[in-house]
C-alpha cells in the first residue's frame, strides 16, 4: 500500500461549487492505493482493460465482484487476450472464461482480443468486445464482434457486423429483461489512415430484449454518435473514442440519459443527450470539458452524484468533472513507467462505501483508490 497526494484544481472562488457537487477524489488531502489482487490468470494473459460490478449472484457469478478482460497474451501481443477472471473485493482472483477464438457458436471476424468494452447485466449475461489481431500490431487487427457469455463463462453468441468494427469501451442501460448497450468502435478507416488521425469513431447503441431462459437478441442498433478521432498507435495499437459512462441522472431538457463519451485524442469528454432514445447521430456531441488535465483520457465512470470520472492514458492521472464542465480534483493512480503512468491506466469503477477500483496495465493488478 502507498499513500498518494491529492491535487486540486479549483480555485478559492469554486469552493461554493464543491458543497453543491461533491467531491469523490478530493474527500480527503490524501488517499490511500491498495493493489487488491493480481489480474494474470494460469495461461498468463495480460494487460487488463475492461472493468465492471457483477449486478446478481447466477452461476459462477458472485454480486460485488469485480470482472476483468485481458488484452494481451502471455507474450504480451496486443489483440490476443482471450481470458476474464473475476476479483472480490478483498483480492480472491479466479477465472471466470477463458474463450477459444476456433470454438465460437458465430461469427467474430478475426479473432479474440478482449477489450475494455465489457458489461454484466442483470440477468446473469456477460457481454465483452473483442479487437482482435494475429501479431499483436495494428496492421492485423480486424472488426470483431461482441461476444455473449452466459453465467458460467460459456459463450452463447456473437454479434458482429457493419455496425461492430473495433468496440473499445461499452456501457448499458440495464432494466432485466431488457438492456441498451452503448459501445464505441475506434476501426472505422484507422487501420487504412496508416496512424493519421481520420474521423470515422462511432458510438452504437444496441437494444436488446431478453427473455426469461433465453439467450439475448437485438432489437434494433442506432448509431448516436460518429465522427470521432482516431488513429493507430505502435504503443497503444489504436487510440479513439474510449471510455462511455450513462448518467444516472435524467436531466430535464433530456428526453432520455446522457451519454459522456472519452474523446481521448482530443483530451475531451463529450456528452450525447438523449442517449437511451435518440434515432439520429449528434456527432461528437457537445464539449462538457477540455485540455486542462485531461491528458488521453481512456477509462471513463460516473458516479452516483453526477460527477465524471476519467483516467489518463499518458500520466497516471484520474480527474474528476461536474456534469457542467468543471474539472474539480485529480489524482495520481499510477506514477510508473516512462514517463510516469504512461500506458497504466484504462478501466474503472467505483463501489459505494468502497471507493475506485481501477486496473493497472503496468503492473497487471486490480487496485483500489479509497
Amino acid at each position: 500500500m502507498k499513500s498518494v497526494r491529492l491535487f486540486r484544481v479549483l480555485s478559492p472562488s469554486s469552493v461554493c461549487l464543491l458543497l453543491l457537487v461533491g467531491l469523490f477524489l478530493g474527500t480527503a488531502e490524501a488517499g490511500t492505493i491498495k493493489v487488491v489482487a493480481s489480474t494474470v490468470p494460469s495461461n498468463g494473459d495480460v494487460n487488463p482493460y475492461g472493468i465492471v460490478v457483477v449486478p446478481v449472484t447466477m452461476g459462477s457469478l458472485t454480486a460485488g465482484n469485480l470482472l476483468i478482460s485481458n488484452f494481451n497474451n502471455s507474450s504480451n501481443f496486443q489483440g490476443t487476450g482471450t481470458t476474464i477472471v473475476q476479483i472480490t473485493p478483498s483480492g480472491t482472483m479466479s477465472l471466470f472464461a477463458q474463450i477459444d477464438a476456433n470454438n465460437l457458436p458465430g461469427p467474430c471476424p478475426g479473432g479474440v482480443g478482449l477489450t475494455t468494452a465489457l458489461v454484466a447485466l442483470k440477468s446473469g449475461w456477460v457481454v465483452v468486445g473483442s479487437l482482435p489481431t494475429t501479431d499483436g500490431t495494428s496492421a492485423t487487427a480486424s472488426a470483431g464482434c461482441l461476444l455473449v457469455l452466459d453465467s458460467k463463462g460459456n459463450v452463447a453468441e456473437t454479434f458482429y457486423g457493419s455496425l461492430i468494427n473495433g468496440p473499445w469501451d461499452m456501457t448499458a442501460s440495464d432494466n432485466g429483461s431488457t438492456a441498451s448497450l452503448f459501445f464505441t468502435n475506434v476501426l472505422n478507416g484507422t487501420v487504412a489512415g496508416g496512424g493519421n488521425v481520420v474521423h470515422g469513431g462511432t458510438v452504437v447503441r444496441m437494444d436488446l430484449n431478453i427473455s426469461k431462459g433465453s439467450q439475448p437478441s437485438i432489437q434494433s442498433m442506432t448509431v448516436i454518435g460518429s465522427g470521432f478521432a482516431e488513429k493507430t498507435d505502435p504503443a497503444a495499437l489504436v487510440i479513439g473514442p474510449t471510455g462511455v459512462g450513462l448518467s444516472m441522472r435524467d436531466r430535464g431538457d433530456d428526453n432520455g440519459q446522457v451519454l459522456y463519451v472519452a474523446d481521448s485524442i482530443n483530451n475531451r469528454i463529450a456528452s450525447i443527450s438523449k442517449a437511451t432514445t435518440r434515432t439520429t447521430s449528434a456527432g461528437t456531441g457537445d464539449t462538457v470539458t477540455k485540455g486542462g488535465s485531461l491528458n488521453d483520457p481512456l477509462g471513463l465512470t460516473v458516479l452516483a452524484n453526477g460527477n465524471i470520472v476519467t483516467a489518463n492514458g499518458n500520466n497516471g492521472l484520474a480527474v474528476e468533472t461536474t456534469p457542467s464542465g468543471h474539472q474539480i480534483a485529480k489524482v495520481f493512480l499510477d506514477k510508473s513507467g516512462n514517463p510516469p503512468g504512461a500506458g497504466a491506466l484504462f478501466g474503472l469503477t467505483t463501489v459505494p462505501g468502497m471507493g475506485l477500483f481501477y486496473v493497472d496495465d503496468a503492473t497487471n493488478t486490480l487496485n483500489l483508490f479509497h
